[in-house]
């Protein structure tokens, strides 16, 4: 050890550290300035960002002895404080730039260190500082940062004041429709909100820090685990397995749908007997740091063995497969789709007829901050599970009986959320967390590294589609087959209701009146099958929005007037056979129309023999809701001090602190209520049970929820000449002060696992895609150069918000197209191998066209939002690759390798034509 002295943020600091030390443990495991977040510790994102003599540094990767000693570090903590911010902050808050804000405190401190050199930076020069400095966002798209850093350079020049970057608020004092700043910001921006990790560092003293023991390989049998030399580990205080779990051992599920021929107990909490994937809990080590407890679970001894691993669902569903699931056959699930008459007939007779088959990837979250959490048993004797959930009610239900606890002994509460974009869909770490806290009797915490993260959470499941897609001679839709597998992994948890996605969005946007399909879900020892943003639709979407590009083509029509001309109309109905809430397609193409014309014309002019530019077009659908009569609950309370509002609405950096008090104010600033007099009680499963945040619901089931409650109260209020009352006068006219509100979806119906329909969503959003994009021929790169979309969610219930949305979905998208998979364990395990995009990679010319289509079931007329950008961006860009150099690419992500292949190919078969000629 080593005592040295420190400058950071002007004090002059003496620290005790290890040989080796990083700065980024210094400061946060010793100084407790924790507003430099620790994402990916080998220099991948940026987050732990903070300057050292005026240079941008990742603290992650300083070593602390090699520190000049007269060296000045500022961190975040050191820019601006609550009250008293730098223009850069109130910038980041304007612009929306902190949603989840995992990564704000290092952008901020990297874009200070900038604008001290540069006050007049173009865009492109901040884009390409933020990429130099390895700068990674996973939610913004990074449009809305650099926003901010050209707005807060304009401040520092004395070129406007922080009042004119400032939302500009309504005269009557409604938020709804503004850009209001989250009531979150101010804390993300200064690094004073405290995620998982950061309240691990929190904990009382005595807490036991947690270490796994995970499986190495994907499939094997366990013949035995030794837990003997890891026990005499120093600071171990018990080694935990399946034997020290009271209850079922077991996650449940909970099967969809009565034909899903497992029973949905197949995720152990602990592996007893087998081990179905790379990265499964066997054991768990609690010790009182967490060195000592990693250092005690590698001395764990597992006696394995090796059982063949099926790692995709072409592998599972070969003949001489065995069952994963003994007793269960791989292929558990299958979903159908009737709509209509035959379509054998009607494509045998067809002017034109696609048939093709698409691979949509297993797609990586990289969500930044791993996966962390906390529990404890309180003083009533109830275990009580902090984590990043995003449906604490539902996580309640799957974990309590594998944990062998009654309901009432088990209480779940969201930490704040360093993005999840639905991974946390499924609980990860809630039961382990919660079996190593009764098993010990003391505070428990657990925060994975980035390469547990990567390989021991969902992932989106990769679906293999074969479709047939066929029109008559005036090129109108006129059938459409469907065969398709799902690959989802070991364990079935939600595994048939995105299998049924592929029944519901597989041509949706189109009059399309017959149809014929039939899926299934597999189980694989790859990674297990997550909810992810868009869940099931961007498979789907892949399939279809491909399949109408060649379709248009074989009619010798563009491809954007052929998708016209196939809309929904007044007679259509979804591949479900449900009525459209609204027809808007038509609308948002006729705004993309002379977008699209200039597009073309821009794309034949700058493309060259070196560099082809192409523009793509696709369209994506996304409902709101988890299928069938789905509901949440909201309730409000008057107090002395305003009005408490209370759901489970979980935010995952979507915004549902903003979300909840728009919803909540626009309905009680009737009564004078302000916006600083409304507080917020979330997340927690002692409060009510409004529902998971997943599939777009949150906006329409739980703003419904809230809305209603506060009308409620609201109503409870008013006086009989017009006025309302005060909290004393309702105390003295006995008038109750709690009101519960609920919303139900009751007119939805859940889809047939026979026909796949049903009237599963109350409102849908719509979205129409178009990328433009620039390969290079001789290497296959491909750079999408801009990007155009119209949308219609609905009425907007926060500007900047659902920008932000839109923007972050769009670079998913771009991700998910071009670079992210997770399929090779050996290689995709860091963020960058994973192919996450970074500033270099997304556009910075993102242009949103607005439709604002009031729902008719909507809270103001909102929809969701989250999941429309995701849906079909990435047909879009492999159709602008086809448009731009004429090769089909029909899987993803579309690698370079593979559209050089494609390419070559392309240039042999021409070649040959042309010697035919000759």
């Amino acid at each position: 050890m080593k005592r040295i002295s420190l400058n950071v943020n002007g004090v002059d600091r003496w620290v005790l550290v290890e040989p080796g030390a990083n700065l980024a443990d210094v400061l946060r495991n010793q100084l407790r300035l924790t507003g430099s977040k620790v994402c990916c510790d080998n220099g991948q994102c940026g987050s732990c960002t903070v300057i050292i003599d005026g240079k941008p540094v990742r603290a992650c990767l300083k070593v602390v002895d090699e520190l000049a000693p007269a060296a000045k570090i500022t961190t975040i903590e050191g820019v601006g404080t609550p009250g008293n911010l730098h223009p850069l902050q109130v910038a980041w808050m304007t612009h929306g730039a902190a949603q989840c804000g995992i990564c704000t405190s290092g952008f901020i401190m990297s874009g200070k260190a900038l604008l001290d050199k540069n006050l007049s930076p173009t865009r492109e020069q901040v884009r390409a500082w933020f990429n130099r400095n390895r700068n990674l966002c996973r939610c913004t798209g990074y449009k809305p940062l650099v926003d901010a850093v050209m707005d807060a350079a304009a401040v520092m020049r004395g070129e406007k004041s922080v009042a004119e970057i400032m939302p500009k608020a309504k005269e009557d004092g409604s938020i709804l429709g503004s850009s209001y700043i989250r009531p979150s910001a101010e804390a993300k921006v200064t690094g004073t909100w405290d995620f998982g990790a950061d309240i691990a560092l929190r904990m009382p003293e005595g807490t036991l820090r947690l270490a796994l023991v995970q499986a190495t390989v994907s499939h094997a049998e366990i013949k035995g685990i030794d837990t003997s030399e890891a026990e005499a580990m120093p600071g171990v205080e018990k080694v935990l397995t399946w034997e020290d779990v009271k209850g079922r051992n077991a996650i449940t599920g909970l099967i969809t749908f009565p034909s899903n021929k497992g029973d949905g107990w197949d995720r152990p909490i602990l592996c007893r007997d087998k081990i179905f994937q790379y990265g499964d809990a066997i054991a768990i080590v609690a010790a009182d740091t967490e060195a000592h407890a990693r250092a005690a679970a590698e001395k764990v001894k597992v006696d394995l063995e090796i059982l063949p691993a099926y790692m995709s669902g072409f592998a599972a569903l070969a003949p001489d497969a065995m069952e994963i699931h003994p007793g269960v056959p791989n292929a558990y699930y299958e979903q159908g789709v009737v709509k209509g008459a035959e379509t054998a007939p009607l494509i045998d007779k067809a002017a034109a007829v696609v048939d093709i088959t698409t691979y949509c990837s297993r797609q990586p979250h990289l969500h930044l901050e791993p996966d962390c959490g906390e529990a404890f048993v309180d003083d009533d004797g109830v275990l009580t599970i902090l984590s990043k959930s995003i449906g604490v009610h539902l996580h309640h239900a799957m974990i309590c009986p594998g944990l062998g606890l009654e309901p009432d002994k088990l209480r779940l509460i969201q930490n704040p959320t360093g993005g999840t974009f639905g991974y946390k869909f499924s609980p990860t770490m809630e039961a382990l967390l919660g079996v190593a806290a009764l098993a010990t009797g003391k505070p428990v915490s657990l925060v994975y590294d980035q390469h547990q993260n990567i390989t021991y959470t969902g992932k989106r499941s990769p679906v293999n589609i074969n479709i047939r897609l066929a029109c008559g001679d005036d090129g109108k839709l006129s059938a459409m087959e469907t065969d398709w597998w799902l690959d989802h992994g070991p364990y079935s948890e939600f595994g048939d209701l995105v299998t049924l996605r592929q029944a519901q969005f597989t041509g949706a946007g189109y009059h399309l009146e017959n149809i014929r399909g039939q899926g299934r879900t597999v189980a694989t020892n790859h990674a297990w099958g997550s909810a992810f943003r868009g869940y099931g639709s961007p498979q789907a979407f892949l399939a279809s929005e491909i399949a109408m590009d060649i379709l248009a083509e074989k009619m010798g029509e563009d491809p954007f007037e052929f998708r016209y001309k196939n809309l929904y109309n007044e007679t259509s109905t979804t591949p479900t056979g449900q009525k459209p809430d609204v027809l808007v397609l038509p609308q948002l193409f006729d705004m993309l129309r002379p977008k699209y014309e200039e597009a073309k014309k821009r794309c034949a002019e700058l493309s060259t023999d070196e560099v082809k530019r192409g523009v793509g077009i696709a369209l994506g659908i996304y409902g709101c809701g988890l299928d069938g009569p789905d509901s949440s609950n909201a309730r409000v309370e008057m107090t002395r001090d305003g009005v408490v509002v209370y759901n489970a609405w979980e935010d995952h950096g979507q915004g549902a602190d903003l979300g909840t008090l728009t919803m909540a104010h626009e309905v009680l600033r009737q009564a004078g209520i302000t916006v600083d007099q409304i507080k917020l009680d979330m997340n927690d499963t002692n409060g009510p049970n409004s529902g998971p945040a997943g599939g777009s619901r949150s906006n329409v089931f739980t703003g419904n929820a809230t809305r209603v409650a506060a009308e409620m109260l609201l109503n409870a209020m008013r006086k009989d000449d017009g006025t309302y009352r005060t909290y004393d006068e309702m105390v003295a006219d006995n008038v109750p002060l709690v009101y519960d509100g609920n919303w139900v979806a009751a007119a939805c119906t859940d889809c047939t696992p026979e026909t796949g329909q049903g009237d599963p969503f109350p409102i849908y959003m719509y979205e129409v895609f178009m990328p433009e994009v620039e390969v290079e021929v001789e290497t296959g790169e491909v750079k999408v150069v801009k990007f155009t979309t119209s949308v219609d969610v609905g009425t907007i219930i926060n500007k900047a918000t659902v920008d932000g949305q839109i923007y972050g979905g769009l670079a998913q998208g771009i991700g998910l197209a071009l670079t992210e998979d997770f399929e090779d364990l050996e290689l995709h395990n860091t963020l960058k191998d994973c192919g996450i995009p970074y500033p270099k990679d997304v556009p910075d010319e993102m242009e949103i066209l607005y439709l604002e289509t009031p729902r008719p079931l909507g809270p103001f007329g909102a929809a969701g939002c989250g999941e429309a950008p995701l849906t079909a961006p990435h047909p879009a860009i492999l159709n602008a690759i086809y448009n731009a150099c004429g090769v089909r690419i029909f899987r993803v992500p579309a690698l370079p390798e593979v559209i050089k292949q494609e390419l070559e190919a392309k240039a042999a078969r021409e070649g040959t034509a042309s010697d035919l000629v000759h």
